[in-house]
């Protein structure tokens, strides 16, 4: 897990806490959500990613759109049976993200920088506080 620098707020005056969407406007769900559940969950929320948390709500796993993506052309399982694993055998343990502090501007040349659409925010223990879609987040910086 990669995180920025936290307080670099000054720039800006303002932080991704006034973009951030919060964990329930956001797929997160348990390591053994099933696969086919997770799907669901991240279609219903039309952001293309689920946050995998621990008990104590720390992010331990990021599963997107092209994940789904890269997997299902790699796989050698038939779709069903892909359906019946757990969202952790599929999904990611390295990702990016940020503090609630990060700058906005920041946040965005994060995204752009990694070319990815989503910034898990997590606090000082890695729980997770929310994310930073981009879509959202332009919405917001454009409504101003």
């Amino acid at each position: 897990m990669s995180t920025s620098t936290p307080d670099s707020s000054e720039k800006s005056g303002r932080t991704i806490a006034d973009i951030l969407l919060p964990p329930d406007a956001i797929p997160v769900m348990a390591p053994e959500t099933l696969f086919k559940e997770a799907l669901e969950k991240m279609s219903a929320s039309k952001l293309g990613l689920a946050c995998v948390v621990d008990e104590d709500g720390r992010l331990i796993a990021l599963f997107t759109d092209g994940d789904l993506r890269r997997l299902l052309l790699r796989s050698q399982k038939p779709l069903s049976a892909l359906f019946a694993d757990d969202i952790i055998d599929h999904a990611r343990r390295e990702f990016t993200s940020i503090g609630r502090g990060t700058a906005i501007d920041e946040a965005l040349n994060l995204l752009q920088q990694r070319e990815i659409f989503d910034l898990p925010v997590l606090d000082e223990d890695g729980r997770l506080e929310g994310l930073i879609h981009l879509h959202p987040a332009l919405r917001a910086l454009l409504a101003e």
